[in-house]
């Protein structure tokens, strides 16, 4: 269980994307879930979060700062080239 007592950063659109980020890479089974310890590959959910940062991408186009941008762009390229080599 996590500590109430510690810090959350704050919230903005880049540690939002990032958060969901983190979840797909769980679920592509890229790195450990921080609850368990454990290893787990979840490729439906993981491609239901890449989803939901693409329709993020195609809905926030013309309102994102620069640096938002390319790090949706390339948060989303990393995680569909992790995607694609696990169904491959």
């Amino acid at each position: 269980m996590a500590d109430q007592h510690t810090e959350m950063p704050e919230v903005t659109f880049s540690t939002f994307i990032l958060s969901i980020g983190s979840s797909a890479l769980v679920q592509l089974g890229e790195v450990a879930d921080p609850e368990s310890g454990q290893m787990m590959e979840n490729l439906l959910a993981a491609k239901h979060s890449i989803d939901i940062l693409s329709m993020l991408q195609e809905k926030t186009k013309s309102c994102l700062e620069n640096d938002e941008k390319q790090l949706l762009d390339t948060l989303l390229y990393d995680l569909r080239m992790k995607y694609v080599m696990k169904t491959k």
